[in-house]
């Protein structure tokens, strides 16, 4: 690989995380995880309803619907950060490469 490839897959990357780790928290907002709770008629309250219909009444202990509402209420924290960087990262840096080859 040649260093101009190299250097723009890192860059992208780089990009990539960034993007991820500040977006994360808008789109959680975007689809109706707030700090204030599930919205009303979002797509987060769809999410709500179809896993408590299957779970019996209950949204479960550590679902997706209760990680991301924690996530949404109290920020990524930590372990969310560094996931959404990861994603963004390894994301953007493989469409850098395969941009690389294409172009």
């Amino acid at each position: 690989m040649d260093p101009k490839t190299a250097a723009g897959i890192v860059v992208g990357a780089g990009a990539g995380a960034v993007v991820a780790v500040v977006g994360a928290p808008l789109v959680l907002g975007a689809v109706g995880f707030t700090s204030a709770g599930i919205a009303a008629g979002s797509y987060a309250a769809s999410m709500m309803s179809a896993a408590a219909v299957a779970n019996g009444g209950a949204v479960a202990a550590g679902s997706t619907v209760a990680v991301l509402q924690a996530a949404g209420a109290a920020g990524l924290g930590a372990a969310g950060t560094a996931a959404a960087a990861g994603t963004g990262a390894g994301v953007a840096g493989t469409l850098a490469g395969l941009a690389a080859i294409i172009i």
